[in-house]
């Protein structure tokens, strides 16, 4: 299927976001997406309508693509903001309110005629953008807010217009009425739409960044190097750029000379600096703070990491998490009963009253106040926020309801090696047949392995039960080495980095046959038919009685030899398994690793639960029967915990995880390291409470205004203006979150 992206114009309330979503599912559209904050659209065509004729049923709705390709005839209005509208309507309301003003007498306001020709343009410019949006909207089935504020302006309209006609205008004059609900509706709307754009700020500071002039390199016809400034837009995937100290790095690129101190702050919400270095990437959008460097473009557009990170905020920002679907479910026949509501005020007022005046007000009050745009608006404005300030700290969210799913979380489950070690291993000790050869001593706090490994320790004090059955004509130090390299090239481990950077040689064997089994290690067949294995001690059971090292090499039926890695615990690791304590929240450690060296990493942490010597399998099922028990989030960052991340409640992925990690999991930590860990938690935690917050506020507000202003406790003028402060409202309580401590 296709997947079509648009920009909607025109959306007022998130009312009109779900008669967009009805109308596309109704034509057969898949994963329909629509996100009233920002006016982005998104669905899957099935091919039975064309974009184009998507795109004009959208214009029936009263709504407008911003798609250049779609060639969709539309004039542009005069009057094509709220804020012009509001301006334009101010004078004439202003002038009509002059007769109410204590103090003040002009006589000729009271004439009707006057009022009538006052109220007339604030009428057709109203009438001209409400009024049209009502009846497209009624035309077409999904009826929106601007029904409510027609008929309530409309209503007094004619009430006033049949006094006036029938000399009765003393009775009748409400055209002030008329003029004051179009007019501070219009106020309202302007104010709701800035406030809602403030909720996107974080993201707009994304996007803006992504802009930027660039020196680009080029070459005379003498070769001599020429530096052209043009825009990051213009720039292509290997093309040259300089970028100098104070510079922002302009699009993603990689070092090919030269050093320099990053600020990467724009993504990962670090201020400290970075070091970089020839073949080191730099991503868009982060500052060169010292230091000049000439880097090759390595993505561009969409491709770039600051573009995905945006187009992944904002499909996320366009879903609805379970707590929202209530307020939709509402939304959707919010007008109708409003309607009704205001019928049944209009009768049981008259008959009690006796006088259809006041019994007409009170109704258009119930239709003016009746805000459905805030139980819409309640869940949007708090994504926005929380969603944003992720991204701008360094925190992706997959998945809206991943910030609902913090809320509930009860436990927590870490892998080892990469999660809460730095994954950056480096060889130790290693022997070929019976030599030790290597450092004399591995002094590290912490030791990886590939699944089932142990720690580390000199092989000169290793006690062994059984005689080790060694490959017959044990190979030189050189040839292990390139057969180790030949075979971890092709490894997707953290562990195999540490080899391929040691140990790079040009020699390499050309497999026949190479592949990677979960849980055990590399296998390769080379032309002749030998079979190479470098793993775990599982690969070696039966070779070996010593399962102490990390890595054992065999060659056929014989072991050549085994190697130990080091590795280092992340120094924020204590404190964020701290932190969690704290907040009541249960920690395992899960790995792959022996169980005596993952109790002893568990110990220092302070970790509640050990959980050891798992199999990729068995990391599944053991999340599985986590989950059973409570809520449970997964922090990984290996091929072998995708299953894991994706079983668990919550999935976490580190930024420098494996692809196939990160897409399995609903959170990444795009800084590297654990840090950034507590703050996703409590920015889950406090974007759940505001949506809370927002939905009580918007159902209170409705559930009570509405009978005050059937009571007749609230005109249709001040109804008006209640209804769009309501929304400034939630998006106050929304904006909040910018500065909030959420930790």
């Amino acid at each position: 299927m296709e997947k079509i992206q648009w920009k909607v114009e025109g959306m007022d309330c998130t009312t009109c976001a779900l008669n967009i979503h009805k109308y596309l599912e109704k034509q057969g559209m898949k994963n329909v997406k629509v996100n009233f904050a920002t006016g982005d659209v998104s669905f899957d065509m099935n091919g039975t309508r064309g974009e184009k004729e998507l795109g004009m049923g959208i214009e029936e709705l009263g709504y407008h693509v911003a798609n250049s390709q779609l060639q969709i005839p539309r004039s542009k209005p005069f009057l094509s903001t709220h804020l012009r509208r509001f301006l334009f309507c101010l004078p004439f309301t202003v002038l009509l309110w002059l007769h109410m003003i204590p103090g003040i007498h002009i006589f000729w306001l009271m004439d009707p005629r006057v009022q009538f020709g006052l109220t007339v343009p604030v009428f057709l410019i109203g009438m001209g953008f409400f009024g049209k949006s009502a009846w497209k909207s009624l035309r077409n089935g999904f009826p929106n807010m601007n029904v409510l504020v027609t008929m309530g302006a409309g209503s007094a309209f004619i009430y006033s217009l049949y006094g006036s006609l029938t000399n009765q205008a003393a009775h009748y004059m409400f055209y002030d009425t008329t003029a004051t609900i179009i007019t501070l509706v219009f106020l309202g709307n302007y104010l709701e739409d800035a406030s809602v754009k403030a909720t996107q700020k974080a993201i707009q500071e994304l996007a803006r960044s992504q802009k930027v002039m660039a020196n680009m390199i080029a070459f005379d016809d003498q070769h001599r190097e020429q530096i052209h400034a043009i825009e990051n837009t213009q720039l292509r995937v290997g093309d040259l750029i300089l970028i100098k100290s104070g510079e922002q790095v302009p699009i993603d690129c990689k070092i090919l000379w030269g050093e320099a101190e990053l600020n990467e702050a724009i993504i990962t919400g670090e201020s400290s600096t970075i070091h970089k270095k020839a073949k080191d990437v730099l991503i868009g959008g982060s500052v060169l703070r010292e230091g000049t460097v000439k880097a090759q473009v390595t993505a561009v557009g969409k491709d770039t990491v600051l573009s995905g990170i945006i187009d992944l905020v904002k499909q996320a920002q366009g879903e609805r998490p379970p707590v929202q679907q209530l307020a939709d479910k509402i939304s959707a026949i919010f007008v109708p009963v409003v309607i009704g509501l205001a019928v049944i005020t209009l009768v049981i007022n008259l008959l009690v009253l006796h006088n259809f005046t006041p019994s007409l007000m009170r109704g258009i009050a119930v239709l003016v106040i009746a805000c459905p745009c805030a139980m819409g608006l309640a869940t949007p404005a708090a994504l926005a926020v929380g969603l944003g300030r992720g991204a701008r700290n360094g925190i992706l969210f997959r998945h809206a309801t991943s910030l609902e799913l913090f809320n509930h979380i009860k436990q927590v489950v870490f892998d080892k090696t990469g999660t809460l070690t730095t994954g950056e291993f480096a060889v130790g000790q290693w022997a070929v047949g019976q030599s030790a050869v290597g450092q004399s001593e591995v002094g590290q706090s912490a030791v990886g392995s590939r699944a089932v490994g142990s720690r580390a320790v000199d092989s000169r004090t290793v006690g062994q039960s059984a005689p080790d059955r060694y490959q017959d004509g044990t190979v030189t130090e050189e040839e292990f080495k390139r057969i180790v390299y030949s075979l971890e090239k092709y490894s997707g481990h953290p562990i195999a980095k540490c080899f391929i950077k040691a140990w790079k040689t040009k020699e390499e064997i050309a497999w026949k046959k190479i592949e990677e089994i979960k849980g055990l290690g590399m296998k390769g067949e080379d032309k002749e038919g030998n079979v190479f294995r470098a793993g775990s001690w599982k690969v070696a059971e039966g070779l070996t009685a010593d399962d102490t090292h990390n890595i054992y090499v065999v060659k056929n039926k014989g072991l050549l030899g085994w190697i130990d890695v080091k590795d280092e615990i992340r120094p924020e690791a204590k404190q964020v398994i701290d932190h969690l304590h704290a907040k009541g929240i249960r920690t395992i450690l899960l790995s792959g690793d022996r169980y005596a060296k993952t109790k002893a990493l568990g110990e220092q942490l302070g970790i509640d639960t050990v959980i050891a010597e798992q199999t990729p399998e068995q990391k599944l099922q053991t999340i599985a029967a986590l989950n059973a028990v409570s809520p449970t989030a997964m922090v990984g960052d290996g091929i072998n915990d995708a299953p894991a991340l994706a079983k668990a409640t919550l999935g976490i992925s580190m930024s420098n995880a494996s692809q196939i990690a990160i897409q399995s999991a609903q959170v990444v930590l795009i800084s590297q390291g654990l840090k950034n860990l507590p703050t996703a938690l409590g920015l889950g935690k406090h974007t759940y409470l505001t949506i809370k917050q927002n939905l009580f506020w918007a159902f209170a507000y409705n559930i009570v205004a509405i009978p005050i202003a059937a009571f007749g406790f609230l005109t249709p003028s001040i109804s008006a203006l209640a209804m769009g402060l309501s929304d400034i409202v939630l998006a106050f309580n929304s904006a909040r979150l910018f500065v909030k401590k959420v930790e």
